[in-house]
């Protein structure tokens, strides 16, 4: 601006003013300065008037991968709001590291997003970062995996009901080995799951082996970690009939191992698992899942979020909305 100001021989208030389009100016000296502007390609600097304005109409996300079918549907539930509402999107990835979602908070921190909407990564234990953003007046809002330790808005799917009726869809088929593989055992969603899996197992009369629960402390993003607990499962004692899987990932990565193992779905072993994959109806044998409404998802937490950030008291009445999962049988749980 001051560039500008030089150059017309103005004030820099007086330029600022007519880049704002204040009717202080005139419309000759705002035609004059709008001209010379955009000939000398400028551009307004966003994190100078974020300071000024006191909001940057900017929204930080955080997932764990945004390959991933399930976080990139909740991305464009929740692009669908922001830019309806006049907000930008910043997104970070975590990979399912601790560390790195701590650094993708901090910088989002300081690029003064207006609000942060948050899926925890699988090594997460310590909200402490978020806990001290939040103390400081930043809106945060949970999805997906989410923490107890804070209050605030939460969006989640009725992850124990999705895991029982997989599970009970397994057994009503005639499966009785059941498998469940998991991610790490720390999480809100691999505990719930867990939960809906035992559940099923015992309200039909079937005992819980714990040999055949298995947990990917990795998350499911390494292979090898996987295929090592497929050859534990398959050199069990008491062989798996199915296998119920817990994470999108892990779903899709299991039903290829077991392709490269020669095991036979579902003559040798049933699969059924959580994922969002839009090929599953393609897939060699199709792939029964239990669906999350991803895109929903992102569309409620967003709004929730967008709520905090306009809203001018402090809240402290806060909602955890559940929403439902589906169940689609496809071949790969065939009748035993």
């Amino acid at each position: 601006m001051n560039d500008i100001a030089k150059a017309l021989n103005l004030s820099a208030s007086t330029v600022s003013k007519a880049l704002s389009n204040s009717y202080e100016i005139s419309e000759k000296t705002k035609k004059l300065v709008l001209e010379y502007a955009q000939a000398n390609n400028y551009r307004p600097n966003l994190i100078a008037q974020s300071l000024k304005h006191g909001h940057s109409n900017s929204i930080g996300i955080v997932v764990a991968n945004i390959d991933n079918h399930f976080f990139s549907q909740v991305i464009n539930g929740i692009e669908s709001i922001a830019y309806q509402e006049g907000y930008n999107v910043i997104f970070t990835q975590t990979h399912e590291s601790y560390d790195l979602e701590v650094k993708n908070v901090t910088h989002l921190a300081h690029r003064s997003v207006d609000g942060l909407l948050i899926s925890l990564s699988t090594e997460t234990q310590n909200i402490e970062h978020l806990q001290k953003l939040q103390e400081q007046g930043l809106p945060i809002v949970f999805f997906d995996r989410v923490s107890d330790e804070m209050d605030t808005h939460k969006v989640i799917v009725d992850n124990f009901k999705g895991a029982y009726e997989a599970t009970v869809h397994l057994i009503k088929s005639g499966y009785k080995n059941i498998a469940h593989i998991t991610s790490t055992a720390n999480t809100y969603v691999t505990r719930e799951r867990l939960s809906g899996y035992t559940q099923a197992l015992t309200d039909n009369g079937i005992l819980i082996n714990e040999q055949l629960i298995k947990y990917c402390e990795l998350g499911g993003r390494d292979q090898n970690e996987i295929k090592g607990i497929l050859n534990e499962l398959l050199t069990n004692p008491v062989k798996p009939d199915a296998i119920f899987t817990a994470f999108d990932r892990i779903t899709t990565v299991t039903l290829g191992l077991l392709h490269q193992l020669k095991i036979k779905i579902p003559q040798d072993i049933a699969l059924l698992g959580f994922t969002n994959t839009v090929l599953a109806d393609v897939l060699n044998p199709s792939l029964s899942t239990v669906y999350q409404p991803g895109f929903e998802m992102g569309q409620e937490a967003t709004k929730m979020l967008i709520s905090l950030i306009k809203t001018k008291q402090t809240v402290t009445d806060f909602e955890t909305i559940v929403l439902p999962t589906q169940l689609f049988l496809r071949d790969s749980t065939g009748k035993k």
